[in-house]
């Protein structure tokens, strides 16, 4: 079924066409001008390239950091508790960053000064979590247990994951904004950012399985900081470099319109200019934000959230995994547990591969399948791979390897299958539920960046319960390992594709029609 613009016909977006101009004043967010002509795909590459450079952080934290945590000295049942604080910033710092960034009457724009400021945090945190062993060796650590350092390491990922939010939002919004009322571009948009975010991903695991990056920048080894650390805090600062250059091409592309007096002076003369008290009270407003939400839009959260609860456990322990089930090693035990980290980065740089030729070929299988199903097909997926990581495990702790320093071949191959074939699953988690969301929030006239925030809203709630529940959860029923939390991501992947492919529409998008949009 097709909708032709600016009618809303969607029976799923219908219930949000009854809300009063008087409601929605509690939620004043003035619009910029639209844009005069269909913004073009180059410049659309070159915004969303920002999320290459986002992306590669991610990559290098993902791969290296868990392990990383475990040789300063935290246990692997609280590890998970460390990466607690990106679910917590999100909470607050992505919503909040976007209804400021709605209502942000810079002459630069109102999203580019929060990228900005966003990209300036990271490198600032990535020096802190690089040189944190340093710190804590010039306030008192020695050998032995090294309180200071990982004092140091949780500011710098606590400020890390801060500043990824700050800016992940705003880029976001930004695509909303430029792309319009075309929702089709949107989708297209969305691709695009996830296709950079599988290069980002390659960049940093392929960066983060190489361990000779030290020796290119040799001042990186220091009395506190051995050749792991440093070619961790070297691949840091590779880093800086990328997220520079990505950060200037998005924000010298996007020539983004100021929001001009005008509209605020339209907003007082209608008497709902309040961002003085909705800065305030941000969250209230962002919580009263769900009361106009449609079933629809009631429905996406649901599957996203029930998405993260599936790939959090997974993005947390995938290079874990790899060290203590398949390789059978343990932190700073030898060299098999580190072995079997830089091949889970390697398994995961595969998974990039696939991320990004699976963005490619994103708006061709919504067009012929529509979104909902194909969400749902790729969720469901995600649990088989789930179920494949279990019995892998399985089958190696069944395997007499008494001798052996390396785990069998077979294994290690169907490890890295299974890896490289999550990609596909993880490129439609980083596009569908942004455009779906984004189509829908619009016709409840809020702003694109409170938008952001209500799906982010989606992601952090569950990723605060993983984070508290999986290493405990893992000690109390695996021993150490991770099989029980894979369990119930296998569970929660398996129920988000069924509620996706029952209950979201299946219809399609025809390519001759220009003026239409079903997402």
């Amino acid at each position: 079924m097709t909708i032709p613009h600016p009618k809303i016909d969607d029976p799923l977006l219908r219930i949000a066409e009854p809300i009063s101009h008087s409601r929605l004043r509690s939620c004043p967010n003035p619009k910029p001008p639209l844009p005069s002509s269909r913004v073009s795909l180059k410049k659309l590459l070159r915004v969303t390239s920002i999320a290459c450079g986002i992306q590669f952080g991610w990559a290098l934290q993902l791969s290296l950091l868990t392990p990383y945590v475990q040789e300063l000295g935290i246990p692997h049942a609280w590890a998970s508790v460390v990466w607690l604080c990106g679910p917590l910033s999100g909470f607050v710092v992505q919503p909040l960053v976007g209804l400021m960034s709605d209502r942000c009457e810079s002459r630069f724009g109102r999203r580019r000064p929060f990228i900005v400021a966003g990209a300036a945090m990271i490198v600032v945190a990535v020096l802190v979590v690089g040189h944190s062993a340093d710190i804590g060796w010039w306030c008192g650590d020695r050998e032995g247990k090294r309180p200071r350092a990982v004092a140091a390491f949780v500011v710098g990922f606590w400020l890390l994951d801060v500043a990824n939010n700050m800016t992940q939002g705003p880029c976001r919004a930004l695509l909303a904004d430029l792309t319009g009322k075309d929702h089709r571009r949107n989708r297209v948009a969305n691709a695009y950012f996830s296709l950079f975010m599988a290069i980002g991903n390659v960049l940093g695991f392929a960066t983060g399985s190489y361990s000779g990056w030290y020796k290119l920048l040799p001042f990186t080894v220091t009395s506190a900081c051995s050749a792991d650390c440093a070619n961790l805090k070297s691949a840091f600062f590779i880093d800086i470099v990328c997220i520079a250059i990505t950060t200037y091409l998005s924000v010298s592309a996007s020539q983004e319109l100021p929001l001009s007096s005008s509209y605020r002076s339209r907003a007082i003369a209608d008497g709902s200019d309040e961002s003085g008290v909705a800065h305030e009270a941000f969250l209230w407003e962002l919580f009263g934000t769900f009361s106009y939400l449609p079933r629809s839009v009631w429905i996406v959260l649901f599957i996203t959230a029930l998405t993260w609860i599936g790939w959090f456990p997974f993005l947390l322990f995938d290079t874990d995994w790899m060290g203590r089930e398949i390789y059978g090693g343990k932190p700073n035990e030898g060299e098999k547990y580190n072995e079997g980290v830089r091949m889970g980065a390697l398994g995961l740089m595969l998974n990039s591969v696939v991320l990004g030729l699976t963005s490619i070929s994103m708006e061709t299988l919504c067009r012929k399948l529509g979104a909902g199903l194909v969400w749902g097909i790729s969720n469901i997926l995600m649990s088989l791979c789930f179920i494949a990581m279990l019995i892998i495990t399985f089958v190696v702790s069944r395997i007499d390897s008494v001798g052996h320093d390396l785990p069998p071949n077979d294994a290690v191959i169907a490890a890295l299958v299974v890896f490289t074939v999550l990609g596909i699953p993880l490129a439609i988690t980083y596009s569908i539920p942004y455009a779906m969301v984004s189509a829908r929030i619009e016709a409840l006239g809020l702003g694109q960046g409170l938008s952001m925030g209500v799906l982010n809203l989606a992601i952090v709630i569950p990723q605060v319960v993983v984070s508290l529940g999986s290493g405990p959860w893992d000690q109390l029923l695996g021993g150490g390992g991770n099989s029980p939390s894979l369990a119930v991501a296998a569970v929660a992947a398996f129920s988000s594709g069924l509620v996706a492919i029952l209950a979201l529409p299946r219809s399609r998008t025809e390519k001759h029609r220009t003026a239409v949009v079903h997402v």
